[in-house]
């Protein structure tokens, strides 16, 4: 599970003037990483399970751009 506590704390103290320490700037890093993969699975997977309703009562999948 992502921790948005700990990303929120380490945003927070990346604006005090002492700032991140270097292995704070890599840990801030990764957890935002972590958490924007985990946000684009899930928009996927609820955007694979949706369905577009025409006025003529037909139902077609929502399709994936290139």
């Amino acid at each position: 599970m992502i921790d948005v506590d700990r990303i929120n704390e380490l945003a927070r103290k990346s604006k005090t003037p002492e700032g991140l320490t270097e292995e704070e700037k890599i840990e801030q890093a990764k957890l935002r990483r972590e958490y924007i993969d985990s946000f684009k699975k899930s928009l996927v997977s609820q955007l694979d399970n949706t369905y577009i309703v025409e006025e003529d009562g037909s139902k077609h999948k929502v399709k994936k751009k290139n």
